[in-house]
């Protein structure tokens, strides 16, 4: 081998330096596209659970079960707590009607039975006079 460097030959720090992101490394060749943090996260939960005991498996089931339940109660508890605001309101409507019928009636009962006597006193008190 000769120990003779030649300059017109750039060294690959050179190569690298001047290399343009998305430009063929070399001339003839493509360069390998960067994976996507899809592929990323995928290769690490394929590695990550590759070596999963059972008893790590269980415990992964029991903390997945255990915060879907959580989403799942809240949310039946939100959709639960509309229908009864909604058939309670429905409820009050329904008993306020039969309450203001009942309380009309009674007021008019009443009111009825008090002209009747006030009338019934004057008329008392007219013949009283005439004598």
């Amino acid at each position: 081998m000769s120990s003779t460097f030649d300059n017109s030959i750039p060294v690959l720090t050179e190569v690298l330096k001047t290399e343009a992101p998305g430009e063929d490394p070399l001339p003839g060749t493509t360069a390998p596209l960067a994976p996507t943090k899809a592929e990323i996260a995928a290769a690490l939960e394929a590695e990550a659970v590759d070596g999963w005991t059972d008893a790590e498996w269980a415990m992964m089931e029991h903390l997945l079960a255990e915060r879907i339940m959580h989403k799942l109660q809240s949310r039946v508890d939100f959709v639960l707590e509309q229908r009864i605001k909604d058939s309670m309101a429905d409820v009050l409507t329904h008993a306020l009607h039969g309450l203001t019928n009942e309380i009309r009636i009674g007021l008019h009962d009443t009111i009825e039975k008090i002209v009747a006597r006030a009338v019934s006193q004057e008329l008392v008190h007219l013949q009283a006079q005439k004598k």
